[in-house]
């Protein structure tokens, strides 16, 4: 069994076009990121992410593997003022295109961006988020489940992007690292004590799990 398409791709169209026209940033982003092939959470996730933080109040944001911001600017349009998105991006560049976005966008003053690894940079901070995002490469997602439980105030959620990996998870067959740490991350995530946790098929799975 190969690679496919959690949600028909006729239905994530018919979905984006249901949308009201998006700002001139977000544009520009998701131009970017069909031109170099960058992999992104898309407008579907987007709103999704948008409205978590809406209905959370969430003030303190925690995301790993910010790309060059694409989420990131989801999160911080939907913070009221006073929040803060902390961002992590291993590639420089990337770091650079986020900044310039946020510039554009007018929410730089609700980001923070260390450039580093983001596990490294969580586990250097002595502060409690209400949001943890995970977007990292996929074989280390296994070492994120218990840092976040750690990390989220009591209540706070934690979220991971491709748990579904394009149907890859279901191939007996397919041993890749990135695999192996997507099956391995969800069966920790669902035995997990200190998570309620669901699987969100849109795009290539989002698992939202919120802490006890």
């Amino acid at each position: 069994m190969g690679e496919f398409y959690i949600v028909n791709p006729l239905i994530e169209r018919y979905l984006n076009d249901l949308f009201p026209v998006k700002d001139k940033v977000l544009k520009e982003m998701e131009d970017l990121a069909e031109k170099r092939g960058f992999p992104i959470v898309g407008p579907v996730v987007g709103r999704f992410l948008y409205q978590l933080v809406m209905v959370s109040r969430a003030r303190r944001i925690f995301e790993m593997g910010s790309g060059f911001g694409y989420s990131a600017y989801w999160f911080a349009k939907a913070l009221e003022d006073g929040g803060v998105v902390v961002c992590t991006e291993l590639s420089e560049e990337n770091v650079y295109l986020a900044r310039e976005f946020f510039r554009k966008g007018g929410v730089e003053e609700r980001i923070k961006i260390y450039t580093g690894d983001a596990i490294e940079v969580l586990d250097g901070l002595n502060e409690e988020f209400d949001i943890i995002f995970n977007d990292i490469d996929k074989e280390y997602y296994p070492l994120v489940v218990d840092r976040a439980y750690n990390k989220l105030k009591h209540g706070g959620l934690f979220i991971s992007d491709n748990v579904l990996w394009s149907g890859r998870i279901l191939n007996e067959s397919d041993s890749s690292p990135a695999t192996r740490g997507i099956r391995e991350f969800t069966k920790i995530l669902l035995s997990h004590k200190g998570f309620i946790t669901s699987v969100v098929p849109i795009r290539d799975g989002i698992s939202l799990s919120i802490k006890v």
